[in-house]
C-alpha cells in the first residue's frame, strides 16, 4: 500500500509520499514496486518483512516494530497467509488503520494463524486433499496440481512428503515440484522457521521439515521422464501459460489422468473454466482437444473465509470496514453478509465500504488532539471549561529550504526577522510566531491567545504550502518587498466599494490608518 493523495491509474511523480509498506511477496500486492520507486519522484522508505525481502530478491529483486515517518505510525502484526506475511497497523493524528493483506485465522502445518490486534482499529482494511492425490496415482494416472510458486504451494508439499513417508507403496511414485524460483525461495523458508508455527520449531530440532525426502524439483520439461504416475506441482496456479498449462495439455485427453484445483481461480482463466468440465478445451497454440481427465476441486486457499473474517472485525469492532482485493459479486456477497450479521445488533454497528478500484474512498473521524504541559501549568489539575495559555508547539513536516520558506512567507507577512533559537535557524513572523527550522521538519512556537492563534494559522498554511513547492534553492526569488502605501490603497478601495466614498473617514498617522 503507498501512501498518496488520489488513485489514478498512474501515480504521479508530484503526488508520491514519504511511506510504502509491502504487507507480503505476491505479486498482486507489489508486482508495481519496482515502477513506483523507480519511474516516479518517490524518494521516501519502502518497509517489509525480512523473509518478504529475501524472497522479493529474485521475484522482482515486509516485519518490523513501531515505527514513526514525519508524524505517521506503524507496526505490524503476524497475518498467517504466507511465510513473512504482515497486517499493517496505520496511526495518523490518532486515527488507526488496519490493513490486513491477505490473512488466514487458521494454523496450517508451518504457519501460524493471523493474530488479532490489541487495540481496537477505527477503519479495518480487509483483502479477500491427498485422497484424491492416492485414488489418482492408484489408477495409473499422472496428477497435475497447479499453484503459486510460493505460499501455499509450500503447505502442499509437506502434506505430500508426510503422506508418502506413511505410505511406503508409494515410494516409487515420483513427487515434482516444478518452479525454479520456488527452488531459490526454499533456502528462505528454511532459514525463517523463528516465523512458523510451534509444529515446525519443534519438528526442525529433530530435521528440516523443508528438506523433502520424497519430493524432487523439476528444472523443464527437458529433464522430466514422462513414462508413468506421477505427481507434479507447477505453476502458474491458473494455468493460463507455462508449464503447468503444457501438462494439463498433454495429459487432459487420458481419463486415469486428473488435475486438482487446490484454491481460489479468477475469472476467465483456464482452471476457473475446466472446474465447470467442459467436454472440450483450446490449447494456446489453438487446437481443441477433448478433457476426459479427471478436475477436483479442494478449499485450500491461504485466505480467510466468511467465518473467520467475520470472527475477526467481532473481535475488533472497527467503526469502518473497506474490502478491497477481490472480485466485484464476491466483495459484494461478504458486503451484504456483514451487513446483515450485524443489523440486528443495537451495541454495535459497523460501515461497511466496498469500493471500485481506483476509487477513494472518504472517511471523517474527530481530530485527536494533544497538549503536553510543562511549567506551572502542569502543577495543579485542570478543571472543566478551565482557560489556560501558554506557548504552543506544532511540528510539520518540512523538507525545502530556508530561502523557499522565507519567500512563501513574505508573501503573508513583511514582518519577518531572521534569528536563532537554541543554535537552530527561525524565523519569526508577526513578531509572535516562530519557525523552527530543524532536519526534515518545521517547528511553529507561538503564545496561545485569539489572535497570535491566527497568526500561527496562516504560518502553518504558508509552511505546508512551501512543502508541495519543488523549487530548487538557486531558483527562489527574493522575498517580496511590500509597499504599504499600496496597501493602504487597496484597503480604501475596498471599503469604498463596501460602504461608499461618504461612509468612510481616513486618518493615516505613520504606519497605522484609523478608518471610522
Amino acid at each position: 500500500m503507498a501512501t498518496k493523495k488520489k488513485a489514478e491509474s498512474q501515480v504521479p511523480a508530484e503526488e508520491s509520499d514519504e511511506l510504502i509498506i509491502r504487507p507480503f511477496f505476491h505479486l498482486d500486492h507489489c508486482g508495481a514496486l519496482p515502477y513506483f520507486l523507480e519511474k516516479t519522484a518517490f524518494k521516501g522508505r519502502c518497509f517489509m518483512t525480512h523473509a518478504s525481502k529475501a524472497i522479493f530478491r529474485w521475484l522482482l529483486s515486509d516485519y518490523v516494530k513501531e515505527v514513526e515517518v514525519n508524524g505517521i505510525k506503524f507496526w505490524c502484526y503476524t497475518a498467517g497467509h504466507v511465510l513473512g506475511a504482515a497486517m499493517f497497523m496505520i496511526e495518523i493524528a490518532g486515527v488507526k488503520v488496519l490493513y490486513t493483506g491477505d490473512f488466514s485465522r487458521q494454523e496450517d502445518r508451518h504457519l501460524m494463524a493471523a493474530e488479532i490486534p490489541n487495540v481496537h482499529p477505527d477503519v479495518v482494511i480487509v483483502v479477500r486433499f491427498t485422497g484424491l492425490v492416492h485414488d489418482i496415482v492408484a489408477r495409473g494416472g499422472r496428477c497435475l496440481i497447479p499453484v503459486f510458486a510460493l505460499g501455499r504451494a509450500q503447505e502442499l508439499l509437506l502434506i505430500l512428503d508426510e503422506y508418502w513417508s506413511n505410505h511406503p507403496e508409494l515410494n516409487d511414485i515420483p513427487i515434482y515440484y516444478a518452479s525454479s524460483l520456488a527452488k531459490k525461495c526454499m533456502s528462505v523458508y528454511q532459514t525463517y522457521i523463528n516465523a512458523m508455527n510451534d509444529r515446525i520449531k519443534r519438528q526442525i530440532s529433530i530435521s528440516n521439515p523443508f528438506v523433502f525426502k520424497h519430493i524432487s524439483n523439476l528444472k523443464s520439461m527437458e529433464h522430466f521422464e514422462d513414462i508413468g504416475p506421477s505427481i507434479v506441482l507447477a505453476s502458474p496456479g491458473m494455468m493460463q501459460s507455462g508449464l503447468s498449462r503444457e501438462l494439463f495439455e498433454s495429459w487432459c485427453t487420458d481419463k486415469r489422468n486428473g488435475c486438482i484445483i487446490a484454491g481460489y481461480c479468477v475469472e476467465g482463466t483456464l482452471a476457473k473454466h475446466i472446474l465447470s468440465e467442459p467436454e472440450e478445451i483450446v490449447t494456446m497454440a489453438g487446437q481443441r482437444l477433448p478433457m476426459k481427465c479427471s478436475v477436483d476441486y479442494i478449499s485450500f486457499s491461504a485466505h480467510t473465509d466468511y467465518k473467520q473474517t467475520s470472527e475477526f472485525l467481532r473481535a475488533l469492532k472497527p467503526a469502518h470496514v473497506v474490502l478491497v482485493h477481490g472480485e466485484a459479486n464476491e466483495m459484494s456477497r461478504l458486503k451484504a453478509a456483514l451487513i446483515r450479521e450485524y443489523e440486528d445488533d443495537t451495541e454495535y454497528q459497523m460501515l461497511v465500504h466496498n469500493p471500485r478500484n481506483t476509487v477513494a474512498v472518504e472517511l471523517h473521524f474527530r481530530g485527536e488532539k494533544i497538549a503536553k504541559v510543562v511549567g506551572s501549568l502542569a502543577i495543579d489539575r485542570d478543571k472543566q471549561d478551565q482557560k489556560v495559555s501558554g506557548i504552543l508547539r506544532l511540528s510539520i513536516a518540512y523538507t525545502g529550504t530556508l530561502p523557499l520558506l522565507k519567500y512563501y512567507l513574505s508573501q503573508l507577512s513583511a514582518d519577518i526577522e531572521q534569528i536563532e533559537i537554541n543554535d537552530r535557524v527561525a524565523l519569526r513572523v508577526f513578531k509572535s510566531v516562530n519557525v523552527i527550522i530543524e532536519p526534515k521538519m518545521a517547528v511553529i512556537e507561538w503564545v496561545a491567545n485569539p489572535v497570535t492563534d491566527m497568526y500561527a494559522d496562516s504560518v502553518i498554511t504558508v509552511v505546508l504550502r512551501a512543502e508541495t513547492d519543488p523549487m530548487p534553492q538557486r531558483t527562489v526569488p527574493p522575498a517580496l518587498v511590500v509597499d504599504k502605501g499600496h496597501v493602504q490603497e487597496c484597503m480604501l478601495e475596498m471599503l469604498a466599494d463596501m460602504f461608499g466614498t461618504d461612509g468612510i473617514n481616513k486618518l493615516i498617522k505613520g504606519d497605522k490608518m484609523t478608518l471610522r
